[in-house]
């Protein structure tokens, strides 16, 4: 056997960046699965964003109870909590992208990425909150 043969995997080795290699970086192997769940937040966000606007115009013109009792109707309610959800996942999914692309110092992509996922989730419970409330007659 020669010493010259290479195995795939050294040979892949021997093609990343040296810079890369020294400072442990390359795949995480998680980008495509993020870009999915962008992908799929997106789409339903299309369905889920035409149902809000169509709903809000329905009840523009409402009083306070008849704007309550078409958001506490089962579908609406679940709509919106789905809409809701699917709004602040996506937020967080493109800002995430958005740090790690354009801040460069760690701590401070650090702190940001904290900050964006801390706001989301007080967001997200705030509404669902305020929706169940409607829809449970709270």
């Amino acid at each position: 056997m020669s010493t010259n043969n290479h195995s795939a995997h050294d040979v892949r080795s021997e093609l990343r960046n040296p810079l890369k290699r020294a400072r442990g970086l390359g795949s995480a192997q998680s980008g495509v699965g993020h870009w999915w769940t962008q992908r799929v937040t997106a789409a339903a966000l299309v369905f889920l964003a035409i149902w809000f606007v169509l709903t809000v115009l329905g009840a523009l013109h409402a009083d306070y109870a008849t704007a309550r009792s078409i958001v506490a109707k089962p579908w609406n309610a679940l709509l919106l909590v789905a809409f809701v959800l699917a709004v602040c996942w996506h937020a967080v999914l493109g800002l995430q992208v958005v740090i790690e692309d354009y801040v460069h110092t760690r701590w401070k992509e650090v702190v940001l990425l904290v900050l964006v996922k801390f706001i989301a989730v007080l967001g997200t419970l705030a509404t669902l909150m305020a929706v169940l409330r409607v829809a449970l007659g709270a």
